[in-house]
């Protein structure tokens, strides 16, 4: 019981330290797209805080950032947009969110309308 009791704490601390892309909805207008980005992290104050994400190519070329001025501790999750983003020849991107301590999350896979 006790193996299992720490097993639970460490994934917590895991997950209470790392940005969680949760949700991304896209949409297409003329020749740009517009994305509404859901992030949950922990956010603990202006030392540790979610400070913004990026849409990627394939190869990791960064399409367009959002930069968040702020922590979000109350906020959670949290919805931020990134608007008139132009992406041509692409029918998929990435989606990263990027914190001030621990650095970029996983990539979130987004297939493009």
């Amino acid at each position: 019981m006790k193996k299992l009791y720490i097993l639970v704490l460490l994934s917590l601390c895991v997950f209470a330290n790392e940005a969680q892309i949760q949700d991304v909805k896209v949409s297409k207008q003329n020749d740009t797209y517009s994305f509404s980005v859901k992030i949950l992290h922990e956010d603990s104050g202006w030392k540790h805080y979610v400070d913004g994400y990026e849409v990627l190519d394939k190869d990791g070329n960064i399409l367009a950032k959002r930069v968040l001025w702020h922590p979000h501790e109350h906020e959670q999750p949290f919805i931020r947009s990134l608007n008139d983003v132009k992406i041509l020849g692409f029918k998929i991107v990435f989606l990263r969110a990027h914190d001030s301590v621990d650095g970029y999350s996983e990539l979130y896979e987004v297939f493009l309308p």
